[in-house]
């Protein structure tokens, strides 16, 4: 194929894939199917890999998929599918704009030592530590903790202006959505990887995606035995440069007529460029000695590419104008503190270990949990999942009802599960603290937790005089966290929730209330 065709269907392709992916974690209202979700992410390398690893189900194929397209075609998941990729495509556009040295690349050597040496290093800590370091060099996790982080705050703060504006004229096509801050920490690694993808791609290309992604660099050793590639037609190729001059990769040598397709990310510009149409992308030929015409490649290294893919099969406050007038502070402050042995992970991940050994810390399941409760974690889980997110029940509660975060995780590290089955898990026990209870502490009637627990596992009983108290109930109480959002001590909570290092199931609840929202001022 020579034609332009191949470059235009690469970027209508892109474009469509990003709109996706950005309109995923910019649902602010949570209108897209989580269907629709996890077909859009069946093809997101890492967590479909993670997912297949945990998990094991035929919908989490997608990185085979993958693999066999690279095999096939070279990185084109790195040219079309990648939303990271895909990002740096856009900014080298955008430094080729603005100054146009930026777009004359040229053929530059391969770091080979630090892009082997970084892609072993993580394959080895992967198999012996975790996820981690996978996750903190994975090109769809970067990218889901920028949007979450940085692009949807501003979503939202553009949404909360228009519904401002509309309210005047008593529209109401938008709806006024709380701002989420977290702990200063977890915006440090989404901002320096934001910092070095920009200044990398806006000056140098693909010069992430060829030296310090794992993945790409992963898919290019695959791609080094690919059957379509881009090759030089020898006959008609003139050395003129131009092919070179246009590789985002850097991975042309026009005068040798050789192109590096670990580094080729398929984005076309050189067929595009050719005015001598000497470069097409086409089946790989065989010369009359049998030396293959681009790359030598043999069949050792196509055994070493088979057995790589063997080797592979809590300081958030919402900030809500008004809210903080419309919830009563006690008049002593609590003064008995939480005593949290574990973390409350996520319904659906079965513990803790399942959870963090699974989670990219992508912050999908952050940005669209309705009710803000999942954040990312600083120091609850360890250093070691750094960004995972939690349950803090300080800024929300996990709706009886709601399995939204479930539905979309793309990774496995939340398991399918219906919502009967949600409403059964013991995620976490109530602790109530007696002592900060303002019932004791100020005499004053209260039943906040009572009132907002689904299963009444927190119950009232009588105290002093027509005073009454909270009591909790183990084996029906379910660790939603209503009671511990509910309650309005401060700064610590009167009753909360300790997270269950592994989960187990709950007896039945007698009297259920299914219908709770998230209440907008005192719970009573």
């Amino acid at each position: 194929m020579t034609t332009a065709f191949l470059r235009k269907f690469r970027i209508a392709f892109s474009i469509l894939v990003i709109l996706l992916i950005t309109a995923i974690f910019a649902d602010i209202r949570q209108l897209l199917p989580g269907e629709l979700i996890n077909s859009v992410l069946f093809l997101q390398f890492v967590p479909s890999a993670i997912k297949f690893i945990g998990v094991g189900v035929a919908a989490a194929t997608g990185f085979v998929f993958i693999l066999i397209l690279t095999f096939l075609t070279g990185r084109s998941y790195c040219s079309f599918l990648c939303p990271l990729g895909i990002a740096q495509d856009i900014l080298s556009r955008a430094g080729g704009r603005i100054k146009k040295r930026y777009r004359k690349y040229g053929f530059k050597k391969p770091h080979s030592v630090l892009r082997y040496s970084l892609l072993a290093v993580t394959l080895i800590i992967t198999m012996l530590w975790g996820v981690f370091f996978l996750t903190i060099l994975d090109p769809y996790s970067i990218s889901g903790r920028f949007l979450t982080y940085f692009f949807r705050p501003l979503i939202i703060l553009i949404n909360n202006l228009l519904a401002g504006i509309f309210g005047e004229f008593d529209l109401y096509t938008f709806v006024h959505q709380p701002v989420i801050l977290y702990s200063p920490v977890v915006y440090l690694i989404p901002a320096a990887f934001v910092i070095v993808v920009f200044i990398l791609s806006f000056t140098r290309g693909r010069l992430y995606c060829n030296t310090l992604c794992p993945v790409g660099t992963f898919l290019g050793l695959i791609s080094k035995a690919s059957i379509l590639r881009i090759k030089f037609t020898d006959e008609k190729c003139t050395r003129c440069g131009r092919c070179a001059v246009a590789c985002k990769s850097s991975c042309i040598d026009f005068l040798n007529r050789n192109i590096d397709h670990s580094r080729c990310v398929d984005c076309f510009n050189c067929i595009a460029t050719c005015s001598d149409k000497a470069i097409k992308f086409g089946f790989v030929t065989i010369r009359k000695k049998g030396v293959v015409n681009v790359d030598r490649t043999d069949e050792n290294k196509r055994g070493f590419i088979l057995a790589s893919i063997l080797m592979l099969s809590g300081l958030s406050r919402s900030i809500v104008a008004g809210q903080e007038k419309s919830i009563p502070i006690p008049k002593i402050a609590s003064t008995v503190k939480e005593n949290r042995t574990s973390p409350v992970c996520p319904p659906g991940s079965t513990g803790i270990k399942n959870f963090t050994a699974n989670c990219t810390a992508c912050s999908l399941c952050i940005s669209e949990c309705p009710n803000n409760v999942l954040v990312p974690s600083v120091r609850q889980y360890g250093i070691s999942s750094l960004m995972q997110p939690y349950m803090d029940y300080h800024t929300g509660f996990c709706a009886y009802e709601c399995v939204r975060c479930i539905e979309i995780c793309p990774t496995g590290a939340m398991l399918p599960m219906v919502v009967d089955a949600k409403k059964l898990t013991q995620i976490g026990k109530a602790v109530f603290i007696k002592d900060n209870c303002i019932v004791k502490t100020e005499k004053t009637a209260c039943g906040a937790c009572a009132e907002s627990c689904p299963t009444k596992a927190v119950h009232m009983i009588p105290y002093e005089g027509r005073l009454v108290i909270p009591e909790t109930t183990d084996d029906i109480c379910i660790g939603c966290g209503h009671c511990e959002y509910a309650c309005p001590t401060i700064p610590y909570k009167a009753i909360f929730v300790n997270g269950n290092p592994y989960h187990v199931s709950a007896k039945k609840p007698v009297n259920v209330q299914t219908d709770l929202k998230k209440p907008e001022e005192f719970p009573f």
